[in-house]
C-alpha cells in the first residue's frame, strides 16, 4: 500500500425479494451477517475510512455498522435512486479524503481480499478507474465490460442496451469499482438519470472518465465470489459457496473430512491438522479444535475449545463456554455447557454437564446430571481429579466432589463429598418375598375374566 484507502459499502437496498422483517444485509452466511463480511473485507484491505450507506428503512443495519465501525461511519441514502446516488451519499463523510476509494456491496459477502486488492493496485499502476469483472457461465442480464484493442476498459454496457456483438461478451460487471476519491466524486457529479428507471448508475463513471482521456481497467475475479444475494434462493447459493470454500481450505490444511458435503462450518471455525471430522457435524461460531481430535458423526459444537486428542460424539452437543481437555471423551448424547473438562476425563453416555469443572481422569457415569438451575440462578459444580460419578447421579449445585471421591449410582447428591469418600443417597431397599408371583397371577385372572365377559 502506497496510498490511503477508503471503502464505501452500499447497504441501502430494500431487499424486498427476501420477504423478511430483517434487513437483507443482516442475513447470515457462514454464521456471519453479510454486511459484516463486507466490513471485514474493507478492514483487511487496509481501508482507514469505511462508510456504510444505509436507507431509512433499515435502521438495524445502521446500528450494526456503527457498532462495528464507530459513530459517524454511516451515511443515509433516502430515497435510493441508484448506485451512483448511493455512493454520492458518502461524499460528506469522505470530505477531505485524498486517497483511493473502493465501492463494495453489503449483499456480496464472498469476495476474497486478494481479489479486491487487485482493484486498488491497478490505481497505483496509473489507471483512473478500476472495475472488478468476472467471466459468467451465463452472462444473461449482467452488464458487459467492453475492452479496447489495448485491453483497457472502454465502457460498461447494460445488457438491455447492448448490441448483439456486445451481448456475446462474457466478461461481466460485478459492481465493485475503485478510483481516487476526489476524482470519483467529481465524476459522480456528472452522472445523469436519463434512463428508463430514472436512476443514477455508477457504471456511467467509466464512460465519463474515458471521455476525459483517462484510462480504466477491468480486474478479473471469479463468478462464485461476486455472487450478490437478493433472495432466499441466492442466500442458500452463497451459503453453499462458502461451505465449499471452507471445506476445501480445511482439507488442504490437513483436516480429514470423511463426508465433506455433510459438514457445516462457521466463518471463524479453527481446526488444526490431523483432526478427523465424521459425517453430519455442525460447527457454530467460535469453535477451536486442536490437532488429533476426532469429532464423530452428528455432533454439534459452538463457542467451545476442543483440545488435543479429544474424542467428541457421536451425537454430542458441545455448547458455549465448554473447554474439553486433552484426550477427554464426550460421548453419545452427552451435552456440555460452560463446562471445563479435564485431561483424560470421560463422559461417554447420556449426560448433561452444565456450569461444571471436571478434574483430570474423572469418569462420569451414564445418566449423570449437574442440576445447575433453580429457575432463577445458575450454580457451579466442582468435581475433582480421578473421581468416579456413578450412573444416574444427580449433582445438585452448588456442590463439590473431592479428588478421588465416588458417588453411588442413583444418588441425588446435595452435600459436598470429601476427597476419597463415597457419597451415597438412597432409600433402604426392601424385598417382598413372593409379591411378583402373586401380582402376575392376580393380573392374569382379571384378564381372563374380562375376556370371558366380552365373549358372552
Amino acid at each position: 500500500m502506497s496510498r490511503a484507502r477508503a471503502a464505501i459499502i452500499l447497504a441501502a437496498g430494500h431487499g424486498t425479494r427476501m420477504k423478511s422483517s430483517v434487513s437483507k444485509v443482516l442475513h447470515p452466511v457462514g454464521g456471519r451477517p453479510m454486511m459484516a463480511w463486507t466490513i471485514a473485507l474493507a478492514k483487511s484491505l487496509g481501508c482507514e475510512k469505511i462508510i456504510v450507506v444505509v436507507g431509512s428503512h433499515n435502521p438495524d443495519a445502521k446500528l450494526v455498522a456503527e457498532a462495528s465501525l464507530g459513530p459517524g461511519t454511516t451515511a443515509l441514502q433516502d430515497p435510493p435512486l441508484g448506485t451512483a446516488h448511493g455512493v454520492n451519499a458518502a461524499r460528506e463523510a469522505l470530505k477531505g479524503f485524498e486517497g483511493d476509494a473502493i465501492v463494495l456491496y453489503a449483499d456480496t459477502p464472498l469476495i476474497r481480499t486478494e481479489t479486491a486488492a487487485q482493484v486498488f493496485d491497478s490505481l497505483v499502476q496509473g489507471y483512473a478507474v478500476s472495475v472488478l469483472g468476472f467471466e459468467a457461465a451465463d452472462p444473461g442480464a449482467y452488464g458487459r465490460l467492453i475492452l479496447n484493442a489495448s485491453g483497457d476498459l472502454d465502457a460498461i454496457v447494460e445488457a438491455k442496451e447492448a448490441s448483439p456483438e456486445q451481448l456475446a461478451v462474457r466478461l461481466c460487471n460485478s459492481g465493485v469499482l475503485a478510483a481516487p476519491a476526489p476524482m470519483l466524486f467529481e465524476l459522480l457529479s456528472e452522472v445523469k438519470n436519463d434512463n428508463a428507471k430514472g436512476e443514477y448508475y455508477l457504471t456511467d463513471v467509466v464512460a465519463l472518465a474515458r471521455a476525459r482521456g483517462l484510462r480504466a481497467t477491468a480486474v478479473p475475479g471469479t463468478e462464485d465470489e461476486v455472487l450478490g444475494v437478493n433472495s432466499r434462493v441466492e442466500l442458500a447459493q452463497a451459503e453453499a459457496q462458502f461451505q465449499a470454500r471452507k471445506r476445501q481450505e480445511a482439507m488442504v490444511a490437513g483436516v480429514t473430512l470423511t463426508a465433506p458435503d455433510t459438514v457445516y462450518f462457521s466463518h471463524d471455525t479453527e481446526i488444526a491438522n490431523d483432526v478427523t471430522v465424521e459425517p453430519h457435524v455442525v460447527f457454530g461460531p467460535k469453535v477451536v479444535v486442536e490437532t488429533g481430535a476426532v469429532i464423530r458423526a452428528f455432533s454439534h459444537l459452538e463457542d467451545c475449545f476442543i483440545r488435543k486428542g479429544a474424542l467428541i460424539g457421536p451425537y454430542a452437543r458441545i455448547r458455549p463456554g465448554s473447554d474439553i481437555g486433552e484426550n477427554a471423551h464426550i460421548g453419545n448424547f452427552v451435552e456440555t455447557k460452560k463446562a471445563k473438562i479435564g485431561a483424560g476425563a470421560k463422559a461417554n453416555h447420556l449426560t448433561y454437564l452444565g456450569d461444571v469443572t471436571v478434574g483430570a481422569k474423572t469418569n462420569i457415569g451414564a445418566g449423570t446430571v449437574t442440576c445447575n438451575y433453580d429457575g432463577f440462578d445458575k450454580y457451579h459444580t466442582e468435581i475433582g481429579a480421578n473421581a468416579f460419578i456413578g450412573s444416574d447421579t444427580m449433582l445438585v449445585a452448588p456442590v463439590t466432589i473431592g479428588e478421588g471421591a465416588m458417588t453411588g449410582s442413583g444418588s441425588t447428591i446435595t452435600k459436598d463429598v470429601p476427597a476419597g469418600a463415597l457419597g451415597l443417597e438412597r432409600a433402604d431397599q426392601r424385598n417382598l418375598d413372593g409379591w411378583a408371583t402373586k401380582f402376575r397371577a392376580r393380573k392374569a385372572a382379571a384378564k381372563a375374566l374380562k375376556s370371558k365377559g366380552e365373549g358372552a
